[in-house]
């Protein structure tokens, strides 16, 4: 498997495997597909890798910015990440986890915070962090991750595609 940076011509099939992916899902509300859209023509996605195995995108990951409203700088948003339900439960998902969290140390990121699922995004240094709150879902779903300097305090905004 290839982790690599999306293409031009990889955007039908991230959305196609982005659709894929979360149909069904009980947490989702069908605009995965319109998120990574409006983050790649707003000129929002700070990191999109695809894992490609023998020539074919079989996974998806988008990596954006965000605001906190205590000021501080250099965080981003990991999500949606998708990959196709025949490949799920296979490591592409691990494989684009560690791989987009690799881009944003190397850009110096100070933090990436996401929703999901506690249980799996936990394996990866994600939880929960008293102070740093995404009004909305539950509680224990948003969760972040420090790469370097202080946690920040403060209610997290994720870019207007995301709306």
């Amino acid at each position: 498997m290839l982790i690599r940076p999306e293409s031009a011509a990889d955007t039908d099939a991230i959305h196609a495997i982005t659709e894929h992916a979360f149909r069904g899902h009980p947490f989702s509300d069908g605009s995965e597909p319109r998120i990574v859209r409006g983050l790649r023509a707003a000129g929002a996605l700070s990191v999109s890798l695809v894992a490609e195995e023998d020539g074919v995108v079989v996974g998806h990951v988008a990596v954006s910015p965000v605001s906190i409203s205590d000021g501080s700088p250099g965080w981003f948003g990991l999500g949606p990440i998708s990959v196709l339900p025949a490949r799920q439960r296979q490591g592409v998902g691990s494989a684009l986890m560690h791989a987009a969290l690799e881009r944003l140390r190397s850009q110096g990121a100070a933090g990436c915070v996401l929703l999901g699922d506690p249980a799996y995004y936990g394996r990866f240094g994600f939880a929960a962090r008293p102070g740093l709150v995404y009004p909305g879902p539950p509680v224990d779903h948003f969760m972040a991750l420090p790469l370097g300097g202080a946690l920040p305090q403060g209610v997290v905004r994720y870019h207007a595609a995301f709306r």
